[in-house]
């Protein structure tokens, strides 16, 4: 049987550099809140720079702070978003960001052990924005279940019994 991971990707546009006195405080909680993640039941990778973060990534236009991680399971990855201290990032988002008005955040299930690439996590959010939730990329309110395996395991056709 195959192994999935739930992969996301969360863009947010920053309200000010990110090397401003108004993002200081969310650039100060940055390495608590990537320790915390990594340290979580389900944790599985986290897309960062050499530095051990992604707000130098500008692959979706300079001002925009990227997070692509992987998780074992929806549950895990819920259980940090929402019941972790990392809530309080979530609240205090006005702050620091600009609202959005399209989609931000998309899920999407990888085979264990796949890594996915920014490019690969912006066609999935493309997809979202351009086709609402759906198996192949979709969000917390409107999850997908893991894949099923092919019926047809063999690679081939079954043999008459």
């Amino acid at each position: 049987m195959i192994k999935y991971d739930i992969a996301q990707l969360n863009i947010a546009t920053l309200l000010a550099p990110i090397d401003s006195p108004q993002l200081s405080d969310f650039v100060a909680n940055m390495d608590r809140i990537n320790t915390l993640a990594e340290e979580s039941p389900g944790f599985v990778w986290r897309f960062q720079t050499k530095d051990g973060d992604a707000t130098g990534i500008d692959y979706f236009c300079s001002g925009k702070t990227v997070n692509l991680s992987l998780w074992d399971s929806i549950e895990a990855l819920h259980n940090y978003v929402y019941r972790s201290a990392h809530v309080e990032i979530i609240r205090r988002k006005k702050e620091w960001f600009h609202k959005m008005g399209e989609a931000y955040m998309v899920l999407w299930w990888v085979p264990a052990g796949h890594i996915p690439s920014i490019e690969e996590a912006a066609q999935k959010l493309s997809i979202l924005r351009e086709r609402g939730p759906s198996a192949e990329a979709f969000t917390f309110k409107k999850t997908f279940p893991v894949p099923s395996a092919p019926a047809d395991t063999w690679g081939g056709e079954c043999p008459a019994i």
